[in-house]
């Protein structure tokens, strides 16, 4: 398992120069996305592939499907301390019993915030990203900005996605690699009590499962 890379409480954020995300910066891409990339350049520009459908596909795997699955499986873990110890024991196989498995998510480890800890997830590397769970990892994580600035200003990318927590709380930053993929468990919004598993996987978002964000309130509103 890699280790994690703990933060000072409190650390002031530094550099906010570099931004998450550049349409031009492709230093994320290896070979393999290079070549899809102009594969689709190519498609497009012979009229084979419409642009906006393709844009649509992967919104559909980055946004929707991938991480409502993601969402049931925290919703368990709030509503049920047996599964949620499970998770905690063994996460491949307690998300297995909800049928979700497979490339990318053969050696899960779960990680539950607190309110004396939050966890935030990284690869250091690449992109690796539990796509069982999570579906396919969105542009920022794969950027290098992301990946070199998660682990060395946490608190400052945190700030950039509107995520500012008490300077007391500790941040602990996961490093994901081929052989271990991370899924953060938020911590459950306050007023939530006595609601099902459904009405609950919809306060989960995408963001709160990687740690750059957390949960939605029910004050918020549950939005499809």
């Amino acid at each position: 398992m890699s280790k994690p890379h703990p933060t000072t409480p409190g650390a002031a954020a530094q550099d906010h120069s570099a931004g998450l995300e550049d349409d031009h910066d492709h230093s994320h891409l290896d070979e393999m996305d290079l070549r899809v990339r102009a594969l689709e350049t190519l498609l497009v520009a012979k009229g084979y592939v419409d642009p906006a459908a393709v844009d649509r596909l992967i919104e559909t795997y980055e946004v929707h499907v991938g991480p409502r699955n993601g969402a049931r499986v925290v919703a368990r873990a709030w509503s049920d301390p047996a599964f949620a110890e499970a998770l905690r024991q063994d996460a491949t196989a307690a998300i297995a019993t909800l049928g979700y498995s497979g490339r990318q998510g053969e050696h899960m480890v779960a990680v539950f915030n607190t309110p004396q800890q939050h966890h935030m997830v990284v690869c250091t590397l690449c992109s690796c990203y539990p796509w069982p769970v999570l579906g396919l990892p969105p542009v920022w994580y794969k950027s290098a900005a992301y990946r070199s600035r998660a682990v060395r200003e946490p608190r400052a990318v945190l700030a950039e996605f509107g995520l500012t927590l008490p300077a007391d709380r500790q941040v602990r930053v996961w490093d994901s690699t081929a052989e271990v993929r991370y899924l953060v468990i938020p911590e459950r919004p306050a007023g939530t009590e006595g609601w099902p598993e459904e009405q609950l996987a919809e306060l989960v978002t995408r963001d709160s499962m990687i740690g750059t964000g957390l949960a939605k309130s029910p004050a918020a509103g549950v939005t499809a």
